[in-house]
């Protein structure tokens, strides 16, 4: 028998220890088809998350060669369906030498996702009660599978990821107005549903829009008389919402009642892509989308409304968790099913609100309110945590919050990550306010490090959030320190971009040195306003909003004042920040009720183009911009424009204009923007806040009628015109006269000059031959006001004329729009429109 050579043991010693080495690398793998009894290897990866960071917390107890250098949790690409959150915990933690990756696969994309699929659709044949006649054979309809041996509720579905449409009474994006609000009683009065018998449905909800947020109430009984019909609501939210100031249902003449609409009613069911869950019979009905094949459609419904949940405790925080490349998707809310939903702002709900009487805290001599709120629901939610990180991942189709750092979080990093398709916030930071709280208390804790310090956020693309709480933000900051927020892109969002701060007040707070810089947020607005690009609250020592690119409001079809909108917006108590070098399309902005020490220079649309060009994602992450959604709506954009105010006073007497000069001038108003006709005062201005100047006049001047003309549904401008050239100064002509009472021939009116571009060109080209600068008619109620700009210095009277040069299609417009138009009250017979002579 051969010996082996001497030198051979010490060979098969070394091969040992590099096998060795290789094993205790720190990796352990995570694969769809993987199993928890493996030992976490390449050959042989776990199932799931929670089983690696068992791995990983075994070997960090037992101080396991494998934790130098690091822990990496590689996840290989499928769909990880989570039966429970993976929670993190500080046993969890890692180290600055050693800290903890969980991390995709290269080039793969492992999805923890909160939902499960519905199977075996199949084709609705026969009628089912309450399904509308235009449903019938359209609809299909699945059995809803059991989670955990229990019926699912949920109230999102995903087709082929896509959002469903949750059943509801309005099609499209329409809502209808209500009628009356009755607080004491807390019920409400809507429009009688037509053909529709909905009194003994259960589980029917009303979605109602007021001020810059929504309401989801639980309706519990119906009360039909003649063409209306009156709802109670549930409790907790009928109280609340009835009794809580702020924001309220919005009751005006001039703009509309509150918009709303009902939802979760198979009688709703009437139109493609809606579904409704009957829970009582476990279905779920669908009727499906163009190009959409139940047979194949990959359609799932949430049962987690948190996927990952890292939580330590103050004196020892979980630190040093490193997600990159991982996608959270799938997560449901059930709150507003179970207490309905009345959100304060930025999505938190009020649990308990009323007014004050009288007025008056111990801090604040007029505060007429008092709220508490709660937090909503989030796909990730972290609590002391330190270094917690978040590179390259997806955040796609949540219910609530995508991404939430609350209490005592620090040095933590969001980058380069997607946010899309998120029913409320794509990113939270910081407390807002504790649910024992008042919310207007000023917070300021004696052990600092509950505060979240050090966040920085950047480079992340958030569009399409806030799809279902309208009251909800692109990025939201409570009480924070030392945030950084840069290089972000905000898009089609239904409210603000980026909220910054809580407490209404200039009292000092746990809040200082946080940074808002380089941003591009546009396409906001969308249904909310009371909005702006960045909002803040509070005093904020030596915050900046520097460098941003803001642009593209929406123009809300529902919005309780139209006008009241902003590019920025330093609200009640806003102080020591400075405000400069950012791009917006106007100066629109609004400093209401603010504190000392702000400091504003260089912004608007004068501010250097390099600021417009180097906002938002920087060149490593331009890969995001495909998932833009904004370019997929078809929303009108809103501009800023001058307002139109009316005083008349009684008949025969005159109002005192000095005093008016005094009190435009005062709310920095053109004082030379006055125009009179007899006892008719109109102010045609730029207004920073059109509903507080109202109040104002309506204050100075109490015995006068203050009118706002809201609706400005008609503008010609130079862009009609093949010389689009723009006269450097302007004259402005003002008429008046009001439409004829007939409401049907108000509306052909109105439809004649929504469509006239289109179908009367002649009309513009008049105008743009006549050198017409811009065109410009308002209305309130009946009564119109036009606005005719020409170049300054010259006459209508010589350019008028030019209107009907060799066009006659304009006079024979003219002689229609005539039957519409009378003169008002105080015209001579045969009078329409009268001129109104400048001040």
């Amino acid at each position: 028998m051969k010996r082996l050579p001497q030198c051979l043991p010490a060979l098969l010693l070394v091969l040992l220890l590099l096998f060795n080495f290789n094993a205790w690398a720190g990796d352990i793998f995570v694969a769809a088809n993987g199993s928890d009894v493996n030992d976490g290897s390449k050959q042989k990866p776990l199932a799931t998350i929670n089983a690696a960071l068992r791995k990983a917390r075994e070997w960090r107890r037992l101080n396991d060669a494998a934790i130098a250098g690091g822990i990496n949790i590689i996840v290989g690409g499928g769909v990880y369906n989570l039966y429970e959150p993976v929670f993190i915990r500080p046993e969890d933690a890692g180290t600055n030498e050693s800290p903890t990756y969980i991390q995709a696969a290269s080039n793969e994309i492992p999805i923890l996702s909160g939902g499960f699929k519905i199977n075996n659709w199949q084709k609705l044949h026969k009628k089912i009660a309450g399904l509308p006649l235009n449903a019938q054979g359209k609809v299909w309809v699945a059995d809803v599978p059991l989670t955990a041996g229990r019926l699912s509720e949920f109230r999102q579905l995903w087709v082929n990821d896509t959002k469903a449409i949750r059943a509801k009474s309005m099609n499209g994006d329409l809502m209808d107005r209500i009628l009356s609000w009755d607080k004491k009683e807390q019920t409400c009065w809507i429009p009688a549903q037509k053909t529709l018998s909905l009194q003994n449905v259960s589980g029917m909800e009303m979605f109602i829009h007021q001020w810059w947020a929504i309401a989801i109430l639980r309706i519990k009984k119906m009360e039909v008389q003649g063409d209306s019909t009156k709802l109670f609501f549930q409790q907790p939210e009928s109280k609340i919402q009835s009794e809580h100031p702020w924001p309220a249902p919005w009751l005006s003449k001039e703009t509309g009642n509150s918009a709303f609409c009902l939802t979760n009613a198979l009688q709703f069911l009437d139109e493609p892509g809606e579904w409704y869950l009957d829970m009582a019979n476990h279905k779920i009905y669908y009727w499906p989308g163009v190009n959409e094949n139940l047979l194949t459609a990959t359609v799932v419904a949430p049962s987690l409304e948190t996927l990952v949940k890292i939580e330590g405790t103050i004196d020892n925080p979980v630190t040093h968790i490193y997600f990159t490349g991982i996608s959270f998707q799938h997560t449901g809310w059930l709150r507003p099913s179970q207490q309905g939903h009345v959100p304060h702002q930025a999505g938190m709900y009020m649990t308990e609100a009323y007014k004050l009487k009288p007025a008056g805290t111990a801090d604040k001599k007029t505060l007429d309110n008092q709220a508490w709120i709660g937090r909503p629901a989030a796909a990730v939610e972290i609590n002391f945590a330190d270094k917690i990180n978040f590179e390259n991942c997806r955040f796609l189709h949540l219910a609530s919050t995508g991404l939430d750092y609350n209490k005592a979080v620090h040095d933590n990093l969001v980058k380069g990550n997607l946010f899309k398709d998120i029913g409320g916030t794509a990113i939270l930071a910081g407390i807002y306010s504790d649910a024992a709280t008042e919310i207007h208390l000023p917070y300021n804790p004696k052990d600092e490090r509950e505060v979240c310090d050090k966040i920085t956020i950047s480079n992340n693309l958030i569009t399409d959030v806030t799809n279902e709480d309208w009251s909800c933000v692109g990025i939201g900051l409570g009480y924070t320190k030392n945030s950084l927020v840069a290089n972000n892109e905000i898009e089609n969002v239904a409210y603000s971009g980026i909220s910054m701060g809580w407490g209404w007040s200039p009292i000092a707070n746990a809040m200082k040195n946080n940074t808002i810089i380089k941003n591009s947020i546009h396409h906001y607005g969308k249904h909310n306003y009371d909005c702006s690009g960045i909002y803040t609250l509070s005093a904020q020592p030596n915050s900046f909003i520097t460098q941003n690119y803001i642009d593209s409001i929406y123009k809300a079809p529902y919005a309780h004042l139209p006008s009241h909108w902003f590019y920025i917006y330093t609200d009640e108590g806003s102080s020591y920040f400075t405000v400069k070098d950012n791009w917006t399309a106007s100066q629109k902005y609004l400093q209401n009720a603010n504190g000392p020490g702000n400091v504003w220079s260089n912004n608007g649309p004068d501010v250097n183009a390099a600021v417009k060009q180097n906002a938002g994602l920087e060149n490593e992450y331009q890969f995001l911009q495909k998932e833009k959604t904004a370019k997929l709506n078809h929303l009108a954009i809103n501009k800023e424009h001058h307002e139109v105010i009316e005083l008349v006073v009684k008949e025969n007497e005159t109002l005192d204009v000095q005093k008016l000069k005094i009190v435009l001038f005062k709310n920095n108003i053109d004082t030379a923007a006055i125009y009179q006709w007899q006892n008719h005062y109109v102010i045609f201005a730029k207004v920073q806040d059109i509903g507080i100047m109202q109040g104002r006049l309506q204050n100075n001047f109490p015995n006068t009628e203050i009118k706002v003309y809201h609706d400005m549904f008609y503008e010609f401008n130079r862009k009609y015109c093949d010389d689009k050239n723009v006269a450097k100064a302007w004259d402005h002509i003002l008429l008046t006269c009001n439409l004829v009472a007939d409401k049907k021939m108000q509306e052909e009116y109105l439809n004649y000059h929504a469509t006239q571009f289109e179908k009367w060109p002649e009309v513009a080209k008049g105008f743009c031959n006549a050198s017409f600068q811009q065109l410009l008619i308002y209305k309130n109620g009946r009564q119109l006001v036009l606005v005719i700009s020409i170049p300054k210095g010259e006459s209508l009277d010589k350019l008028n004329p030019k209107t009907v040069e060799n066009n006659p299609r304009v006079d024979e417009w003219n002689k229609i729009m005539s039957k519409y138009q009378e003169g008002i009250e105080g015209t001579k017979k045969g009078e329409t429109w009268i001129f109104l002579k400048p001040l």
